[in-house]
């Protein structure tokens, strides 16, 4: 066989080969008490169809700021129809696709594994509980946990002898954070991030109708062009593993 007759045989075979499928990437936007739960799922998902996915985790309102300020993302779940609704009102969110996600619990987490229950209720002394402790929480006025937890305050006639003692945070994982390190005794989160931290216990339940209904609308952007882009979304939407993943973390799985 002469080298030219051997390098064509070698070509005919390359180009007959089956050219393996493109992975391509999904970038999410994603509240940050998802990240438990999200991160699970994403990585059965990516595992099952060889894409890729991307997450960033953050305050939703940061989340959403930076989606109205051209950021690539072609996911957005928020833990908060306002934050949401900015997105949509730009024109960002692909028609037809929003959905009323997940929903959650708003506790009080203490410090360490045996922090005393506290009876949550109208006008209770959570100001004298901390005494020259802290209270950790998101940021109150944009974070959608920290308004949530304001509102909830406020209702029940608090707030304003536990303001002055608010230590606020970026986002719920980082008011978490502190509880967990000792650097605040007691803290304001969802019963989900609770659940991903061994190092707090729930102390106490805040009543539903203290606070504005918690939901996690999500939505697939217009900046998602890929096929996979789609796949994960209805997925995330709609498959039972990702029901199981949600729910496994304490989330009331929507719809």
């Amino acid at each position: 066989m002469t080298r030219r007759l051997a390098a064509a045989l070698a070509l005919v075979t390359t180009l007959a080969a089956p050219v393996p499928a493109q992975a391509d990437e999904v970038v999410v936007f994603a509240a940050a008490s998802m990240k438990t739960a999200l991160d699970a799922f994403a990585r059965s998902w990516s595992a099952e169809t060889g894409h890729a996915v991307t997450i960033s985790y953050a305050g939703s309102n940061q989340l959403a700021q930076q989606i109205l300020q051209g950021a690539p993302a072609d996911v957005f779940i928020s833990a908060a129809v306002t934050w949401m609704d900015e997105v949509e009102k730009a024109g960002l969110v692909v028609p037809g696709t929003r959905k009323d996600l997940l929903g959650n619990t708003l506790v009080l987490i203490g410090h360490g594994k045996e922090a005393a229950e506290i009876d949550i209720g109208p006008g209770f002394d959570l100001a004298g509980i901390l005494g020259d402790g802290k209270l950790a929480m998101a940021l109150v006025d944009a974070v959608p946990a920290g308004q949530y937890g304001k509102a909830a305050l406020r209702s029940l006639g608090v707030w304003d002898a536990v303001a002055p003692s608010v230590a606020q945070s970026d986002n719920v994982r980082a008011a978490l954070a502190l509880v967990a390190t000792g650097e605040a005794p007691f803290g304001i989160v969802y019963a989900t991030d609770a659940a991903a931290e061994d190092n707090v216990t729930v102390v106490g339940t805040f009543p539903a109708d203290s606070h504005p209904t918690i939901v996690y609308p999500s939505a697939l952007l217009t900046e998602a062009a890929d096929p996979a882009d789609r796949e994960f979304y209805a997925a995330l939407t709609t498959s039972e593993a990702a029901s199981a993943a949600f729910e496994a973390q304490g989330f009331a799985v929507l719809d």
